[in-house]
């Protein structure tokens, strides 16, 4: 594994690479995209460049190899999802006074540290920027550079005070990555002492491309559907549930036309009997509304008269059909019922009754 192997925004990479070559890298850098953008994947990668033992260079530029002992560490760290899983597995088996005073961190280096939000809030607390103040001074055991990853910028406000202290003063040997979807979420303060860079969306033809050399087993339709649903984020591409995003999208087109076309309820009805209580039946739930969301975007786009925007290109035929019966009235209704369901949910009432009430208050409406 390479920088080669970094899919897309071949610019950003290039100017990261050559401030490493130069010696100039910042101290506080902050990586903005969207989720799937490859903000942590690309942090990982530098951190691997600055403290890979055999320091190889390809096209002129600093690279790592990915086979010694700190390149194999950092990797370690790749599968974030896993590792944090990890880390909340181990803390919730603690004494209830030590699980209190435990924050959730992610490192398979020593001198390498991720810091994602910490559940339940799912923010940074004071005590993980704590944990950072308490190591960032000391130099690093074995490598040369510390690094220190912050997943997320949903910063608790005294967390995020107690981070600039540091990025004021800063040693020499250490980097800070602040991984953003929104930088402007970050304090002005932080983003002033530390150097952005954002990772631009793909074409959906450039991840359809990528697409047919790594996932040879989706159809060409398929790969223009997950192009199109994924934004530009190969990432999100690449991981993105097909089978579950279909399932789910047959179910929000049985409650769309049960408003729009018929009084005859049984099928939906049916469909919505299936959402039930739960941690599961929450998934699901939050699955059916995002799709929802998508087939209304993808409506309001066929009425406005901007066709090429639409998403789903898989069903486009069956969206235009709905479109006949739709207008931007009924569309702006059905939108503000996804969130009453939503608000619903938060009060834990029943999926099934939402969901009906919500298909059949638009047909009554429309």
């Amino acid at each position: 594994m390479s920088f080669s192997d970094f899919l897309g925004n071949p610019e950003t990479v290039h100017r990261l690479r050559e401030m490493l070559a130069r010696k100039r890298f910042p101290h506080a850098v902050i990586l903005s995209g969207a989720q799937g953008s490859g903000k942590y994947t690309l942090a990982l990668m530098l951190a691997r460049a600055m403290n890979c033992l055999e320091q190889p260079v390809t096209d002129g530029l600093p690279d790592f190899c990915g086979r010694c002992s700190n390149c194999i560490r950092i990797g370690q760290a790749e599968d974030l999802d896993a590792r944090f899983a990890e880390a909340v597995e181990a803390r919730d088996g603690l004494r209830e006074a030590d699980k209190k005073e435990t924050r959730i961190f992610v490192q398979t280096h020593p001198d390498v540290l991720v810091i994602p939000p910490d559940p339940p809030q799912l923010m940074i607390k004071v005590d993980q920027v704590r944990h950072v103040i308490g190591s960032i001074y000391f130099r690093p055991a074995q490598a040369r550079e510390r690094v220190y990853v912050f997943t997320d910028s949903a910063f608790m406000k005294e967390a995020a005070n107690s981070l600039l202290k540091v990025l004021e003063e800063p040693p020499e040997f250490a980097t800070i990555f602040l991984l953003a979807e929104n930088p402007g979420e970050l304090l002005p303060t932080i983003r002033s002492r530390s150097v952005s860079f954002a990772l631009g969306a793909l074409s959906s033809e450039q991840v359809e491309s990528l697409l047919a050399e790594l996932r040879p087993d989706w159809n060409p339709r398929e790969r223009a559907l997950v192009a199109r649903l994924s934004e530009g984020a190969m990432g999100r591409a690449l991981s993105f549930d097909l089978k579950s995003y279909t399932a789910a999208r047959s179910q929000a087109l049985v409650l769309l036309n049960s408003a729009l076309r018929g009084s005859d309820h049984s099928e939906l009805f049916k469909t919505t009997e299936s959402y039930r209580a739960g941690a599961e039946g929450r998934e699901k739930t939050d699955n059916l509304l995002r799709t929802l969301y998508t087939l209304l975007e993808d409506l309001m786009f066929l009425e406005s008269g901007t066709p090429q925007l639409v998403r789903n290109t898989d069903i486009q035929g069956e969206l235009e059909k709905m479109a006949d019966s739709a207008d931007f009235a009924w569309i702006q209704r059905a939108a503000e019922g996804l969130g009453e369901v939503e608000r619903g949910m938060r009060r834990n009432l029943l999926r099934s009754l939402s969901l009906d009430a919500f298909a059949t208050a638009l047909e009554r409406t429309s």
